[in-house]
C-alpha cells in the first residue's frame, strides 16, 4: 500500500479561500489526499482550533498546520515547501 500525505484544507467559502483550494488542487499528486474542510461546521472548527488555525484559508499536512498558515499567507513555494504535489 502507497502511503498518503493527508492534506486539509480549511475553508470559510471566501473569494481567497477558493483560490487556495484551487491552487492546492492543482500542485496536489497521486500521494496528496486533499480534503477541503467548511469551517462554518462546529465539528471541523473544532479541529481547525485543535490545530491552531486562526484564519481561513489554513492548510495542514499529515495534522500539522502548514508553516504559511502562521500569518505569512498561502503561496505556491509554501505549499510546495510542506510536500504538497511531491511523492511520498
Amino acid at each position: 500500500m502507497t502511503a498518503k500525505r493527508k492534506v486539509e484544507v480549511f475553508s470559510a467559502g471566501c473569494a481567497v479561500c477558493e483560490e487556495t483550494i484551487a491552487l492546492v488542487k492543482r500542485l496536489a499528486c497521486p500521494s496528496c489526499e486533499v480534503t477541503v474542510h467548511d469551517m462554518k461546521d462546529i465539528d471541523v472548527a473544532k479541529r481547525a482550533k485543535a490545530l491552531g488555525v486562526r484564519s481561513a484559508p489554513a492548510v495542514a499536512v499529515n495534522g500539522t498546520l502548514a508553516d504559511c498558515c502562521t500569518g505569512r499567507g498561502v503561496t505556491e513555494d509554501s505549499l510546495k515547501a510542506t510536500g504538497i504535489g511531491q511523492p511520498v
